[in-house]
């Protein structure tokens, strides 16, 4: 096929593809699936090899969001049933990465809910981070804290941050009608006060809430010109209890499409899957690894993804390796001397309702209220995959261990 190499050849080279070339990756055929997944996977394969990234997530502060983000089980009057808790004590949310750690992430995720930190909320955060780098010296850690105000991202960058996070969701041309209590302006505001800190920037989209492929693409070409070095697709779980319950648009295809077409716009930064994979990849998740250099470990913000050894297995059985703390995540080109978290591995984080944290390996079917392993027939595409979302019922903040 003609688009997909060009696609190739300009993904070696760096090159921009155009919109229509990006529509028309996510307009090919069934028929065409395995031939885009292979053409996008040269394009992964020559910048990061086979190697995969594994992320862990910390939820600092989960719920009481004053934000009414729509697709977020933690927003402004959520009647979804999650956990809600205030802020993690550092010794607290330090053990909880150590499980995350030991599963062999080499990047600790930490997130809070709200509309932003307050400088008390920063001096938390900071704490959080010694305690964390005190046991673990190598690791990477990021943040996610919502909008920052002047000031606050060289504040995480002094405290040892190496990276934030802070997802543009959607296409600006959609925003407000997913939104409204922020503006997509901040969203990008957030994102060039990290990069101008030095922090490494990490910005991502949701996709599944009813937005068109122009939406998509959009966004992906936004994200290009904001030059992150790390991007999370996430794909929405439509919680019980927010605006958005109702939006099962997406297929294990449709996923892959929105990958490769995020992998060829973005050809040389770390695509991550975050959030849903497990919901809407389910069996086609190994299929994605050729698409993404990244994933999270395990269990999500609110939901819960599969044991984290399934994840070491499926990576294994793909025929990819875990990166080591050693390896640096991006290609030479984008790691200038001495610029943060560039300068060894450099990456993102996950953000809002779907991002990602970890499960250890007895995890698997046990929690409280089902999971990913019901054996019951396959509803149809469009119907509520209400057998695959599992609302968290342990982990950090309660009284029983991290499910991690």
């Amino acid at each position: 096929m003609d688009l997909l190499n060009t696609l190739v050849d300009k993904g070696l080279r760096r090159e921009l593809p155009s919109r229509d070339e990006a529509l028309a990756v996510l307009a090919t055929s069934d028929d065409d699936l395995l031939d885009v997944v292979a053409a996008a996977g040269k394009v992964r394969r020559h910048w990061f090899g086979r190697r995969v990234k594994l992320n862990y997530l910390v939820n600092l502060k989960s719920g009481l969001c004053p934000e009414d983000c729509s697709y977020c089980s933690q927003r402004l009057g959520s009647k979804a049933e999650i956990l809600k808790y205030t802020w993690l004590k550092p010794d607290e949310a330090s053990q909880a990465a150590a499980a995350g750690l030991a599963g062999g992430a080499k990047r600790v995720c930490l997130v809070a809910s709200g509309r932003g930190p307050t400088d008390r909320d920063v001096d938390r955060v900071s704490d959080t981070i010694k305690a964390i780098k005190d046991q673990n010296e190598a690791v990477e850690v990021c943040a996610c804290l919502g909008l920052l105000s002047d000031g606050q991202a060289e504040r995480l960058r002094d405290a040892g941050a190496d990276a934030y996070n802070h997802n543009l969701n959607t296409s600006e041309g959609t925003y407000g009608d997913i939104t409204t209590t922020h503006t997509y302006a901040d969203r990008v505001d957030t994102v060039q006060k990290a990069h101008a800190a030095g922090l490494s920037a990490c910005s991502g989209l949701i996709a599944g809430m009813g937005e068109s492929d122009e939406d998509l693409v959009d966004v992906v070409h936004a994200l290009r010109a904001l030059d992150p070095d790390s991007v999370p697709v996430n794909f929405l779980i439509p919680f019980e209890g927010t605006p958005l319950a109702k939006e099962w648009n997406l297929t294990p295809q449709r996923c892959l499409r929105i990958l490769a077409m995020v992998r060829f716009v973005c050809p040389d930064v770390e695509v991550r899957i975050a959030g849903g994979r497990e919901v809407h990849l389910r069996s086609m998740q190994p299929l994605a690894l050729h698409l993404a250099n990244s994933i999270f470990l395990g269990d999500y913000l609110t939901s819960e993804g599969q044991a984290g050894k399934t994840d070491l297995d499926m990576i294994a059985d793909a025929g990819f390796e875990v990166e080591g703390a050693g390896e640096v995540t991006l290609p030479e080109h984008r790691v200038p001397a001495g610029a943060g978290c560039g300068s060894h591995a450099s990456a993102g984080c996950g953000s809002g309702e779907d991002a990602g944290c970890g499960s250890h390996e007895g995890a698997g079917c046990s929690h409280e209220g089902g999971g990913v392993c019901g054996s019951a027939a396959a509803p149809q595409v469009n119907e509520a995959r209400t057998d695959l979302v599992a609302v968290r019922r342990r982990g950090a903040g309660t009284e029983l261990a991290p499910n991690a």
